[in-house]
């Protein structure tokens, strides 16, 4: 990912948010199911705010919050001195859903044509589960690439917010329709680039 550079800035922040949230008597699993309820709420308002900058407005506070509480659950149980496999296969599934809620709703909103959606969605999951099929064949995960999660969730959260500004079309696209152009390019990228580490490993 390349966001990863900056995952010690803000490593501090969470952690002491992460403290917070565990002595108040938060579990994980809460955070990370909350998480998914804000993912929904993102992709409900892309779905029904093409046209609503309030709507949009909402959409970039719930994938604000998501990419948060994404964040939050693990430090909470580093914190907490859980090692918990169930609690790990749920955060895993839970963002895979959040993508799919995320994304699907700039789908159903129409910022861009049905084709591209599914050819951004399809990349997105398969970069997603070429990341864990690494750990399947004993090489251990591997979230390398040129956009992971944190990249796409930050790539929506800034169209959001320019699309606000100017939501006008830009070559037949609002700024929104571009990012799932450019998620999706990406996304099939990393997934090429993950699979030649992988086959590379394999020997």
């Amino acid at each position: 990912m390349t966001l990863d550079r900056f995952r010690p800035v803000f490593a501090g922040p969470i952690s002491r948010l992460a403290k917070i949230f565990a002595d108040m008597g938060i579990t994980p699993n809460q955070v990370t199911l909350a998480s998914l309820l804000f993912s929904a709420a993102a992709g409900l308002c892309y779905a029904f705010g093409a046209t609503n900058i309030f709507l949009i407005g909402a959409a970039f506070i719930f994938v604000v919050l998501n990419s948060l509480f994404d964040a939050l659950d693990g430090s909470m149980a580093r914190y907490l001195l859980i090692n918990d496999k169930a609690g790990d296969f749920l955060d895993h599934v839970v963002d895979r859903y959040a993508d799919v809620f995320i994304v699907g709703g700039l789908i159903f909103g129409e910022y861009a044509g049905w084709g591209i959606g599914l050819f951004t969605m399809v990349g997105i999951l398969l970069t997603s589960y070429l990341g864990t099929q690494a750990q399947a064949l004993s090489i251990g995960r591997f979230y390398g690439g040129i956009m992971g999660r944190a990249d796409r969730l930050v790539l929506i959260m800034a169209a959001s917010l320019l699309h606000i500004i100017y939501p006008q079309a830009i070559f037949g696209y609002t700024l929104l329709g571009w990012s799932l152009i450019l998620m999706g390019i990406a996304s099939h990228v990393t997934a090429l680039q993950r699979i030649h580490f992988i086959r590379t490993r394999l020997g």
